[in-house]
């Protein structure tokens, strides 16, 4: 693989960010990074489409409420063109390849615990930050079969779900 192309929301600094944050590492793995709007179905569309045409290439989806709400779209697009990476497993439930990311149902767990903390501030002004403690890393393999991608095997022994 050689290029890569990032769904991200350009209208949000996390989206911003975190395509910063893959540009900056690309170079070290020598590729190219295109980005590609996630403002609404046709850009996706279209944007995809001639990013497909190119081979050698794969797709990063960033997080975002938009790339959730078109979640569909997305995932149908890149198993018919490109190997993706996802942040979260609602992707990959929706037929994505591969995700990697906090757990959210992890973190709304802990949310009682932070709850608890602020109301025991007693009026104190209290900004509690909470960052993901557990990731998840969740592989479709029907997927993989379609793309005729093999998944090592040392990849699905680290995998915390392996949907088949």
């Amino acid at each position: 693989m050689t290029r890569v192309a990032v769904i991200r929301d350009p209208a949000i600094a996390s989206g911003l960010g975190q395509f910063a944050a893959i540009q900056a590492v690309a170079p070290s793995l020598r590729v190219d990074v295109t980005p590609l709007n996630a403002r609404d179905h046709n850009e996706i569309e279209n944007d995809f489409a001639a990013f497909a045409r190119v081979p050698k290439g794969g797709l990063i989806v960033t997080g975002s409420a938009l790339a959730a709400a078109h979640r569909n779209p997305i995932t149908r697009l890149a198993t018919q063109h490109k190997p993706a990476v996802y942040n979260q497993r609602m992707f990959v439930e929706a037929g994505g390849l591969i995700s990697y990311g906090p757990n959210f149902l992890d973190q709304f767990r802990r949310r009682p615990v932070m709850s608890t903390a602020s109301l025991k501030a007693r009026g104190r002004p209290i900004c509690q930050v909470q960052s993901a403690t557990k990731f998840e890393l969740v592989i479709n393999l029907k997927t993989a079969k379609a793309l005729g991608l093999e998944v090592p095997p040392t990849l699905l022994a680290r995998a915390d779900e392996v949907i088949e």
